[in-house]
């Protein structure tokens, strides 16, 4: 524990030096694009955050058509203490290893800020437009309903026997701890639609597995986690490419997102360093203490197992490995097919523009829903357990799903606190001043600077929505280097969201294996730094090889030949310290 805090407390400080040295200057004409602006509100309808322009020019209200601007009543809005709620919060979780209480005090904080400390305001805005407004906002219920119906499928696979019967069948197939592992990682590339869907559905069916080979739940939520966001980031069919296109400009996004899927460095050496880690038996940090906890004693959670009473009694001999397999297969076509619907598909759009304009909150829900029904029908017909049986699956997924409710709704929250204080806006100038040095560092300075507003926010969206417009702005799409730092943001986005305990895919992980979440964060950050690392240093040559001529594509080998080096040089080190 003093060992932690030792290493996270420069880490946080430094990050919070750096916050506080970013000074810009005015960029634009547009109230809304100078520096430290408090106008953010269209006088004619009310809406918020409607009038912000990249090309400096006075825009219409998206909602209304009106024009003109309101000012915020915080004096801290777009200045460096709008990032301190987020900072916060995740400083008292890592360092107290207690997430509830240290997300409500950076809303607390957020509240305090935003109303200039006076004590209604604060409760009304922490409660109002904070926790209130983010439950009931349509797209965070629609997730909230997925969960709940997973929980309760989870709880009837596990009650039906298809839970236990899918171990049976993996402990005679699947001999070793490194061919569990690999086993997760392959179902974890393959289920590329949404992270959302990917953490829970891998976490449901590879538990029973991981947990015969004595694998650490903390190991199984990286995994996870690892091949969430860092897969659906580089597949072209997903929720994640649909972002990625809308929030490009000229309707161009998507080919934008085929063209920098090689150089989207950290997801790509994530995947890499994953399988390295493996193969190769390399453990370090935290993680290397709860796989030798789970190796030698069987704990498998080296502490408390927040999911404990979620636990369910199985008869043994009763499921069949259908009795899993076909739920999830279901609920995988079903949430495709709720994906489209969402976008329009059986209105006469094609597949990949339906996938594109998707609403995953929408299509998740309703897939989730029809998967559901097909489960009770099927397991009525197969006789696997009473009616009444199955109906208490629904409470019982509701409670298994519990914790994770609550973190995402207080990271919600969290977020709620950050954009009211105009956090974006901040971070939008320091970027466009970023712009304006060496262009071959650009590459890094990006994926840094999408890195820390990630891990900031806990949204790789909303940083997606930040920085590509930025650099659209900044370079024509012709010029190599675009390509290369639109990747950077993408690559920073989820590399600050695989980092940040209040991430909602973070918090996902953690639900799927069933982990508690800080012991997740904890042994998940010295691997997503490694990588990181290694990605800045991938960028930097790229950004070089870009500026001189030479093809940017060329620094992916070297940083794959870098990845494992590091993982050999770590190995090597560990094997010292043993003898």
């Amino acid at each position: 524990m003093r060992n932690l805090k030792r290493r996270l407390l420069p880490l946080l400080t430094a990050v919070l030096l750096l916050c506080t040295a970013m000074t810009v200057t005015a960029f634009a004409a547009d109230p809304t694009e100078e520096t430290g602006t408090k106008m953010i509100e269209c006088p004619d309808c009310g809406t918020l955050g409607v009038v912000l322009t990249d090309e400096g020019t006075v825009a219409a209200c998206e909602s209304c058509g009106g024009s003109g601007y309101v000012e915020s009543p915080s004096r801290f809005f777009n200045t460096v203490w709008s990032l301190l709620p987020p900072i916060i919060a995740i400083a008292l979780a890592l360092i107290t290893k207690e997430v509830y209480s240290s997300l409500f005090i950076g809303i607390l904080v957020g509240g305090l800020l935003y109303s200039n400390f006076a004590f209604e305001s604060t409760i009304l805005h922490v409660f109002n437009d904070g926790i209130v407004a983010s439950v009931t906002d349509s797209y965070n219920m629609g997730i909230l309903i997925f969960l709940v119906i997973l929980g309760t499928m989870v709880c009837l696979m596990n009650k039906a026997g298809g839970s236990a019967a899918f171990g049976r069948w993996a402990e005679k197939n699947i001999k070793s701890r490194v061919g569990a592992q690999l086993a997760s990682i392959l179902l974890g590339c393959l289920i590329f639609i949404d992270d959302y869907f990917n953490c829970l559905t891998v976490g449901s069916v590879m538990r029973p597995i991981t947990d015969k080979h004595n694998i650490s739940r903390a190991k199984l939520a990286y995994i996870i986690d690892a091949t969430a966001a860092p897969v659906c980031i580089i597949a072209p069919i997903s929720s994640w490419a649909a972002a990625v296109a809308g929030f490009a400009e000229d309707g161009q996004g998507f080919n934008l997102f085929l063209r920098a899927i090689p150089y989207n460095y950290y997801a790509l050496l994530t995947i890499v360093m994953m399988v390295g880690l493996v193969v190769m038996k390399v453990d370090f940090g935290l993680m290397s203490t709860f796989e030798r906890n789970a190796i030698e004693t069987g704990d498998l959670f080296s502490g408390p197992n927040p999911y404990a009473s979620a636990d369910e009694s199985v008869e043994e001999g009763k499921g069949r490995v259908l009795d899993l397999v076909l739920p999830v297969v279901m609920l995988i076509i079903c949430c495709v097919i709720g994906m489209i619907y969402s976008g329009g598909f059986f209105e006469g759009e094609d597949f990949i523009t339906a996938f594109s304009n998707s609403d995953a909150s929408v299509g998740l829900m309703l897939g989730s829903a029809f998967a559901l029904v097909f489960s009770f029908i099927y397991f009525l017909i197969r006789r696997s357990m009473k009616f009444k049986d199955m109906m208490s699956c629904i409470p019982e997924g509701f409670k298994a799903m519990v914790p994770a409710i609550l973190i995402l709704t207080f990271a919600w929250s969290l977020k709620a606190m950050t954009d009211s204080l105009g956090a974006k806006f901040f971070v939008r100038d320091f970027v466009r001043t970023s712009a304006t040095g060496v262009q071959m560092l650009l590459p890094v300075i990006v994926f840094v600077i999408g890195c820390l507003l990630a891990f900031a926010t806990g949204t790789s969206w909303g940083t997606f929505g930040i920085l590509i417009p930025i650099v659209q702005n900044v370079f024509s799409m012709d010029n190599p280097m675009a390509i290369i730092c639109i990747s950077a943001c993408m690559a920073g986005a989820v590399c600050g969201d695989h980092c940040s305990p209040i991430s909602d895919t973070t918090i996902m992980a953690s639900a799927g294996a069933q982990c508690d979440h800080v012991n997740h964060v904890s042994t998940q950050l010295p691997y997503a730094v490694t990588c990181a690392v290694v990605s800045g240093i991938t960028y930097l040559i790229a950004g070089i090889l870009a500026q001189f001529g030479a093809p940017g594509i060329l620094s992916l080998p070297i940083g794959i030949v870098l990845m494992l080096a590091t993982l050999l040089v770590i190995k090597t080190r560990h094997s010292k310290k043993k003898i």
